[in-house]
């Protein structure tokens, strides 16, 4: 008997979306009052790292329930994207707490990830790796770290946070040459199975 294929509307994917739907309830809380309120950047840290937490329950859900869909796979790394890029544009500007190359570099490389995974979804969908999971994990934590009321903490979170953001970025770099490579691999492999099939399809030897 074949298995019956995972609906993509499943409560995996459901938190995903959720996820997803966070991102301009987080933006709002931020930008409060200026973004300069120890209670409004609470709130802001609050929902970041719920919206970032659920990465992980969709995750367990997908995988201990049989869940998993091409859906999730391609929605997962964009909720991830949507999160940490509304937070280091908003801490660029207006905030004007990062410098401008941190969420350059970030967004460059996700972007050009995202819409490359989109190009090879008629070859394969493009799951992410492990390091691209460490890269994720490096960015919630130094992101985190940032939207802290900073200057009614201790230096050393600061200096913590700087530490964290630059391995974040390095390791953002690294898996972006990474997935490149394999993108590269996947495009390659489809072409050739697609020339091959067409080759199959072809006309048949003449008939004497």
């Amino acid at each position: 008997m074949v298995a019956q294929a995972s609906s993509p509307w499943n409560v995996a994917n459901l938190v995903t979306m959720a996820r997803i739907a966070l991102v301009p309830f987080f933006a709002w809380a931020l930008l409060a009052e200026g973004g300069q309120t120890v209670t409004w950047r609470l709130v802001a840290t609050a929902i970041f790292m719920v919206a970032a937490a659920s990465d992980r329950v969709d995750g367990h859900l997908a995988r201990s329930r049989n869940l998993v869909t091409d859906l999730g796979k391609l929605l997962d790394p964009i909720a991830d994207k949507a999160l940490v890029g509304a937070a280091l544009i908003l801490l660029w500007v207006p905030l004007d707490e990062l410098p401008w190359w941190v969420p350059v570099v970030v967004l460059v490389r996700e972007l050009g990830i995202t819409f490359m995974r989109m190009s090879l979804l008629r070859y394969a969908v493009m799951p992410a790796s492990r390091g691209g999971k460490l890269k994720t994990t490096l960015q919630i934590a130094a992101i985190t770290l940032f939207l802290l009321p900073l200057d009614h903490l201790p230096g050393v979170v600061r200096v913590l946070g700087w530490v964290v953001m630059g391995a974040a970025v390095l390791v953002t770099v690294v898996t972006g040459f990474d997935y490149a490579v394999a993108g590269w691999r996947i495009r390659r492999a489809g072409r050739s199975r697609a020339a091959a099939a067409a080759g199959s399809t072809g006309p048949g030897p003449a008939q004497p």
